[in-house]
């Protein structure tokens, strides 16, 4: 079998379209931690799982493995920046950032969900950890907008026009 390129590897996958979250918990001290993650989707419903998946280099990992608890916001079209702020290295994640407390992890402000979680398992997959997580939580925020989404390299949001029938027009 012949070695796949990892530039066309990340170019084909990058054509499936992916959600966009912030995966949040606290540190041992107590404060808040968090990192972005687009590799999120659900696995069951009874009993209701989730899975994320993390890189195994991510400086916060493990503050969150160790805590064993997390939660997952779900981005609205506006949060690139949030996510940005999120993915950089060595950045005060939550500076200016508006937040909630929760038992599970930090609610940020502008989310269109909040999933709270605790692991239930980890496995190593390449250079990554997939981790399968129990919900314990589910709130979603009054927004009605579209969510954030990851696309062949680049953020966009799903656009969907209300479409109204015209006064006096038949078809």
């Amino acid at each position: 079998m012949a070695e796949i390129d990892p530039v066309h590897f990340r170019q084909t996958l990058g054509r499936l379209p992916t959600g966009v979250t912030i995966v949040t918990s606290t540190d041992d001290r107590g404060e808040p931690i968090g990192v972005a993650c687009n590799s999120f989707t659900s696995v069951s419903l009874d009993p209701p799982l989730v899975l994320a998946c993390a890189a195994k280099g991510s400086s916060t990992w493990p503050a969150i493995r160790a805590r064993a608890a997390f939660t997952v916001n779900v981005l609205d079209r506006h949060g690139e920046w949030l996510c940005r702020r999120f993915a950089a290295k060595g950045a005060d994640r939550f500076a200016g950032v508006r937040w909630t407390p929760s038992p599970t992890g930090p609610e940020l402000d502008g989310a269109l969900a909040w999933i709270s979680c605790t692991t239930e398992v980890e496995h190593e997959a390449g250079d990554h950890v997939i981790v399968v997580a129990r919900v314990v939580g589910l709130s979603q925020s009054g927004l009605a907008g579209p969510p954030l989404v990851f696309h062949r390299g680049r953020y966009g949001s799903f656009f969907q026009p209300v479409i109204r029938p015209v006064p006096g027009l038949t078809g």
